[in-house]
């Protein structure tokens, strides 16, 4: 007998697509999404929205409910903030019982291309304000509400539906579809997956496997057993990066509500550690959940502070900064670059300095991690920008905050003099100040710079020797260090010169991307990359003025600039990649060869705010010209936030990381500082 048939005979059911559905039950994604793209109250079927957790753990999802990533739940924990990630509840099964029959609340992508069953067919509403909430209008008037929130620094998701319309009292079913494993792997069905619960009240807990955490479902409903193993969810967006995309999920059983317009259905899904004694008990306690996350939330000024929050979150005693959602941690090079839009232009200040107090501990041979890996502690001290950035947000906090504690202002300047003495006497990787003062860096087969693609030992873009923005960085550094410390003056004026007579290309108009490439005195890469832009905006000195600067600028509006942010390479260069698709491999090679990123958009507009004199003219230009893209794109991919990467040619498409701290930390750069009140420093 096989095992799933022994699970059928033991009272176990499995569920799967029905042999026959009919039409109504089954729709293809392009037949789904005409259905509803009448609506104007939905965005993209597709888009995605997410709740973030302050602890590295986080809830998402697509508007239309049905999962496109692995990453997709709604109770996903990380075990030590903000790493060890797991995912515990990655979805639901919904449906309404009325005089008038079963209606469908939730959608399941399943291979090959099935659509069951059909929830969307009656989604009239979502918005992510305050927090994720759905609105259904059933076939017989019936009218249901969704919401669905995670407090902050809580292993908690908390999903209330409402009747709002319709008669005085339906049935609603929910069913909770689990797996138990690392977030980035996949699910399939076993025997070792335990289904039973112990009920305790409205409480109960399901631990699916033994090492690991245990959920408790705490409701005002009913419970009742009926495990099941649902099958074949295909999750369409690792399809499309040529990635594993099928799951099989467990369900211990079926949570029932009789929903009146009285009081919501609450359903709080929580790792153990969690208990309530009655209904009553739930209900006040979500009562008070929502009222503290509600008060939270409304004390950011705008919608854009309150998308900052996500990214901040606990690492230890301090905070750090989530790299992007779903799938990064905190690397070094995005903390120091996103803290700036992130903490400085929003005035977190607090947690701008605990988090810099926090990275300033981990200085090793003058060098800062690049990343923690997810599991265990050994950080990997591979990025040869990531200790420049800090010392750039360190003199930027320095220049925000005046009334900075002793002790840690004391403790951020020995980092920075650390990071400066090994730089300059020579540090891992080949890392050294040459003598034309200028920052040498690179050996082969090891990415250093933000340009860090890699597929298994070829390095896409290796830019060894001596890169533009790392001159830029390291000029910034030296100068900004030297207004406390007089000896890095010198240094700072000779690279400075070296820089000026070296780096321009005279034949593009613009600035080469590395000098002295691969070690060698005197060789050059031309390529028109979106590197240079540092050296004339995005940091506190610029190095090129005059017409020179103009050109620069001139030259990278006219080759890299796109909607989003620049691309990485030239349209016209050899290797040129025009989308950023595919396979692991393709996209890997794509990464820095054309596509766009967004991050670039900050230092991008600030350059070219500089060159034109930043006349209140000029700024409003800048407004007009260079938000409303990035503002539109906030009401796609990512909802509330800005992506990673977009392809390089026309229409852009969103890709990566739909969520990306550096990304949306530029365009609060611009609203706040560069196109706002406060331009910062400036040369």
């Amino acid at each position: 007998m096989e095992y799933n048939d022994r699970l059928i005979g033991m009272g176990f059911r499995r569920a799967s697509v029905p042999d026959a559905p009919s039409v109504r039950d089954t729709l293809s994604q392009g037949a789904l999404v005409n259905e509803i793209a009448a609506n104007s109250a939905l965005p993209d079927l597709s888009a995605e929205w997410l709740e973030a957790d302050g602890l590295g753990g986080f809830a998402s999802g697509t508007v239309g409910g049905f999962r496109t990533r692995r990453y997709h739940a709604l109770l996903l924990t990380a075990r030590k903030p903000p790493t060890e990630r797991m995912v515990l509840v990655n979805g639901l099964e919904a449906w309404i019982e009325t005089p008038a029959g079963r209606f469908a609340l939730s959608t399941q992508h399943y291979a090959p291309d099935v659509f069951h069953p059909d929830g969307q067919r009656h989604l009239q509403s979502f918005s992510i304000e305050p927090w994720p909430t759905w609105r259904w209008r059933l076939d017989d008037g019936t009218v249901i509400a969704l919401e669905l929130f995670v407090p902050y620094e809580r292993s908690m998701a908390v999903l209330s539906w409402s009747l709002v319309g319709g008669d005085e009292s339906v049935r609603l079913v929910v069913r909770p579809l689990m797996s138990g494993r690392d977030y980035h792997a996949l699910h399939r069905e076993n025997p070792a997956f335990q289904f039973a619960a112990e009920e305790r009240g409205p409480t109960v807990t399901v631990r699916p496997y033994p090492d690991v955490p245990a959920v408790a479902f705490c409701s005002n409903g009913r419970y009742r057993s009926e495990p099941m193993w649902y099958q074949q969810f295909l999750y369409a967006a690792e399809q499309e990066r040529g990635l594993d995309c099928l799951e099989d999920l467990a369900s211990p059983g079926t949570f029932t509500w009789e929903l009146d317009s009285r009081r919501p259905a609450i359903w709080m899904l929580a790792t153990e550690g969690h208990e309530f004694h009655s209904s009553d008990d739930v209900e006040s306690n979500y009562a008070q959940l929502r009222s503290v996350e509600l008060a939270r939330r409304n004390q950011f000024p705008t919608a854009l502070h309150r998308a900052a929050d996500a990214y901040l979150v606990r690492r230890g005693t301090g905070k750090t900064i989530v790299a992007g959602y779903p799938w990064f941690t905190d690397w070094g090079r995005d903390t120091f670059i996103a803290l700036r839009g992130l903490c400085l232009a929003t005035g977190r200040l607090e947690e701008a300095g605990q988090l810099l107090a926090a990275w300033a501990g981990t200085v090793s041979e003058g060098m800062l991690p690049n990343r923690f890996p997810d599991r265990g502690d050994q950080p990997e001290y591979n990025s040869v920008d990531a200790s420049l950035w800090f010392v750039i947000a360190v003199y930027e906090y320095f220049a925000a905050r005046r009334n900075i504690a002793k002790p840690q202002r004391t403790a951020l300047q020995q980092a920075v003099t650390a990071i400066l003495d090994g730089y300059s006497q020579g540090t891992r990787f080949g890392i050294h100040c040459d003598t034309d003062g200028l920052l040498a860096a690179g050996v082969p087969g090891v990415q250093l710079t933000w340009m860090d693609a890699k597929v298994g030992d070829w390095v896409v873009t290796p830019r060894i020797g001596k890169p533009v923005e790392i001159q830029a960085l390291w000029l910034n550094a030296l100068a900004l260090a030297g207004l406390s410390e007089p000896r890095w003056r010198d240094l700072f004026e000779r690279g400075l010169r070296s820089f000026e007579e070296r780096f321009w290309n005279p034949a593009a108009g613009c600035l080469f991307d590395v000098v002295d490439v691969d070690h060698r005195s005197g060789t050059v890469d031309a390529a028109i990359r979106p590197n240079q832009i540092l050296a004339v905006g995005g940091l506190p000195i610029s190095l090129i003025g005059g017409d020179r600067a103009r050109q620069i600028v001139d030259t990278v509006e006219s080759e890299l600039l796109a909607p989003l942010g620049l691309r990485t390479l030239s349209p016209h260069a050899p290797g040129y990649a025009a989308r950023c698709t595919g396979g692991v491999w393709e996209r890997d090679v794509a990464y820095h060869q054309g596509t766009v990123w967004p991050w670039l958009i900050g230092p991008f507009v600030d350059a070219w705010v500089r060159v034109r004199g930043g006349t209140p003219d000029v700024i409003r230009a800048a407004r007009e010209r260079f938000l409303p893209p990035l503002r539109e794109h906030l009401q796609h991919a990512g909802l509330g936030h800005i992506s990673e990467i977009a392809d390089g040619d026309a229409p852009h498409a969103p890709r990566g990381c739909p969520f990306q701290a550096w990304s949306l930390s530029e365009l609060l750069r611009l609203e706040l500082q560069v196109l706002g009140g406060d331009r910062g420093h400036e040369a």
